[in-house]
């Protein structure tokens, strides 16, 4: 979920397990940081489908006033950054650096939403209103070219289901990103950035109250005139199909997390 008043931006020792991919020999247990960038989308079902898969989940609330690593992701194997439509955006340039950091020290990272938007801002990107209006609700993609050879998206069906909630959009991916999916009205919807970094505008996170909740205070669904209850149910109604293709996907990118697959390209690294 995101709003456009959440979207202002431009504004251990030596025995502690290394990060990223290449080290993760040394990691006993494969923890992988989470940021809930909103209470009201928090990790959900997809932090199911990353435990079953063998990922240990550790969760800063920074909107709750948890503070988020600086500079340093040491003792996390992978980061998954969520949604969000809270009107404070203090931590945000915290997290802009959290995702460079991620990128320079090579730690598989999934970002959903505004947490997309935000990563593809860190990186380089633009993020502004859509022009099209908000999306919301059940909606496909559709998968580009270079999906075919990414480790996570290869799989994916040629057009997954999703659920979509924003009015923000990534207008300009960063440079040397590599675009996965797309829709009409709203070209970017999933990026990679290097071979270890992947955002995605739609949501996978959600389950029927999470979505529930969000139709129901949403000045978005007030505005375009969409019934709620008719949205709810249409949302609930989709969600088996979104399980279908974004459970296997969650398990992907578990497994890239803790090693039992390899990423297949180099990833550019930031400057230090």
């Amino acid at each position: 979920m995101c709003t456009a008043e959440c979207v202002g931006f431009h504004p251990r020792s030596a025995d502690r397990p290394r990060v990223g991919i290449d080290s993760l020999v040394s990691v006993t247990t494969v923890r992988t940081l989470v940021v809930e960038n909103d209470p009201t989308d928090d990790v959900r079902v997809l932090g199911e489908w990353l435990t079953e898969a063998g990922l240990e989940l550790s969760v800063i609330r920074p909107h709750a006033g948890e503070e988020l690593p600086a500079g340093d992701l040491s003792g996390y194997a992978g980061l998954v950054v969520l949604g969000g439509g809270l009107p404070d955006t203090s931590w945000y340039a915290a997290e802009e650096n959290l995702f460079r950091t991620a990128v320079r020290q090579k730690v598989p990272t999934l970002a959903i939403c505004l947490g997309a938007q935000i990563m593809a801002n860190a990186l380089g990107g633009y993020v502004a209103r859509a022009e099209a209006g908000p999306e919301l609700g059940p909606r496909l993609v559709a998968k580009r070219d270079a999906a075919n050879n990414d480790v996570l998206f290869a799989d994916v069906p040629l057009m997954p289901d999703v659920i979509q909630f924003h009015h923000d959009e990534i207008v300009e991916l960063p440079e040397g990103a590599v675009l996965l999916a797309a829709s009409p009205s709203y070209p970017n919807q999933a990026f990679r950035y290097g071979d270890r970094a992947w955002a995605v505008q739609f949501h996978i996170e959600c389950d029927a109250d999470m979505l529930a909740g969000w139709i129901a205070g949403s000045a978005d669904v007030a505005a375009t005139g969409a019934d709620p209850a008719d949205l709810t149910a249409r949302c609930a109604a989709a969600l088996p199909d979104v399980a279908e293709t974004w459970r296997p996907f969650a398990h992907r990118f578990a497994d890239l997390v803790s090693g039992r697959t390899s990423a297949r390209t180099e990833l550019p690294l930031l400057g230090s």
